[in-house]
């Protein structure tokens, strides 16, 4: 029988027997061992467009002709009475109509808002979905929300939790990565905690790129290093962290381990990442960007190279949707930064061959009132709009309606769980058997309530 200081010192020097097989298991945890696709894939992965400060559907997708009607006179209580609201609680309450015209487009004929031009070329290849409804009145909250599926902060987040399902197929580059624009309204800020990996391994976390300059901070060979010396250098540090996970079990171990290799590997892949020259002209001028400017335009074009990359999850802040005032010039000049990149972003992806297997997705944290706040409007919970294109998505579909004034819901709901339940879906997992055993549950990314595939919007 061993005792305590034998077992630690036998598995200290067994890296190749018992204690590195255990130790490999803390490595694996959340790539292999997550659920695997039970269901047909129809995409590989997901670049999410978050338009973070909550943009008015009233302004974007989702036009109201008796809204304009009423347009400066007292909204009807009817719809009001006992509802939450944000800072326009107890205060007096008037309509305001669509502050831009809207036109049909495409053979579907669906009716996009003149700010977004670029965007209504695609109106056949998107599926607007107008009666999302949320539960988190704030920003904070609700990208937390929109991002973990729970109210309650320090759950994983949706692309921690694809990355967990189906681990990343490049080998240099982080499996879920974040960029963040801002300009056009006030820029919110965004936490970090809304890409964090939660109770699930931590190398699973979102990693921040930054959107000018060096994408990743420290990541470029120190002058007077070799590659050779940086490999023998890690190789070393980690081989002391294998004796320490072997000692403590901690698979925050692990974690580390596997941040200083990909660190390595990345010291090679980053350069070819951002070798923009192998761009025609004719692509930066689709995207309207100078690579590298941090703009939204120009996050798109790497998030388009991230993809090709083998990349899982991308997640694309544009910080300036927050319209309280001046909504008419702000919504406006906020659609302009994101409208052409976007269009450019299907476009580019669809010449590629890689929109049959990448699920984009468009839209805010919330929307915005039908009454005024001023000249601008307040947060609103009960109604917004999002849109979906890529492989497996129905063209030129709309999907719920809101009642007559735009405030709630008149048909079809779509929760948040709903719509991380149908991204599951696409990317060939069952949202109600994917799960991670944490606390004595088995959590799941659309958490306890019910939750549906919106099949509707599928193609």
């Amino acid at each position: 029988m061993f005792h305590s200081s034998n077992r630690r010192t036998f598995l200290s020097q067994s890296l190749t027997g018992i204690g590195s097989i255990a130790l490999g298991r803390l490595l694996g945890a959340g790539l292999s061992a997550g659920a695997s696709p039970t269901l047909p894939a129809k995409v590989k992965r997901v670049i999410f467009l978050s338009m973070a400060g909550g943009p008015s559907h009233l302004e974007t997708f989702d036009f109201k002709p008796k809204l304009r009607e009423l347009h400066g006179q007292p909204m009807p209580e009817s719809f009001t009475k006992g509802q939450q609201l944000a800072q326009l609680q107890g205060k007096a309450l008037n309509c305001m109509g669509a502050q831009h015209d809207f036109s049909r487009h495409g053979k579907s004929g669906i009716e996009i808002s003149n700010i977004l031009p670029n965007i209504a070329k695609h109106a056949d290849e998107i599926a607007v979905i107008r009666s999302m409804h949320t539960k988190q009145i704030n920003h904070d909250p609700a990208h937390t929300f929109m991002n973990t599926g729970s109210i309650i902060p320090g759950r994983p987040s949706m692309g921690s939790w694809v990355l967990y399902g189906l681990g990343s197929e490049s080998q240099n580059l982080p499996g879920f990565v974040v960029l963040t624009s801002v300009g056009g309204g006030q820029g919110q800020p965004i936490s970090s905690r809304q890409w964090s990996s939660g109770f699930l391994p931590g190398h699973l976390q979102g990693v921040e790129f930054q959107s000018a300059g060096d994408p990743v901070h420290y990541v470029r060979t120190p002058d007077g290093n070799t590659a050779d010396s940086q490999k023998h250098l890690i190789d070393t540090v980690n081989r002391l962290n294998r004796l320490s996970g072997l000692r403590t079990g901690d698979p925050e171990v692990a974690t580390r381990i596997e941040q200083y290799e990909l660190a390595f590997r990345m010291q090679a892949a980053v350069p070819d990442l951002m070798a923009y020259q192998d761009e025609s002209q004719a692509t930066l001028e689709m995207y309207g960007c100078t690579p590298g400017d941090g703009s939204f335009a120009s996050n798109c074009l790497l998030a388009r190279r991230l993809a090709e990359r083998g990349v899982r999850f991308i997640q694309l802040y544009h910080r300036g949707w927050d319209h309280h005032g001046g909504i008419r010039n702000g919504i406006a000049t906020t659609a302009k930064l994101v409208d052409q990149a976007t269009s450019a972003l299907l476009t580019d992806l669809k010449q590629r061959g890689m929109l049959d297997d990448t699920l984009v997705v468009w839209g805010g944290e919330f929307g915005r009132t039908p009454m005024a706040q001023g000249d601008g409007r307040d947060h609103h919970i009960k109604a917004f709009s999002v849109f979906l294109a890529g492989g497996g998505i129905k063209g030129g579909t709309v999907h719920g309606e809101t009642d007559e004034l735009g405030y709630g819901i008149a048909r079809d709901p779509v929760s948040v769980h709903d719509l991380h339940a149908t991204l599951l879906h696409l990317l060939g997992m069952d949202f109600q058997r994917f799960t991670f055993r944490s606390q004595g549950l088995d959590q799941k990314l659309t958490g306890v309530e019910p939750a549906s595939v919106i099949r509707q919007i599928l193609a």
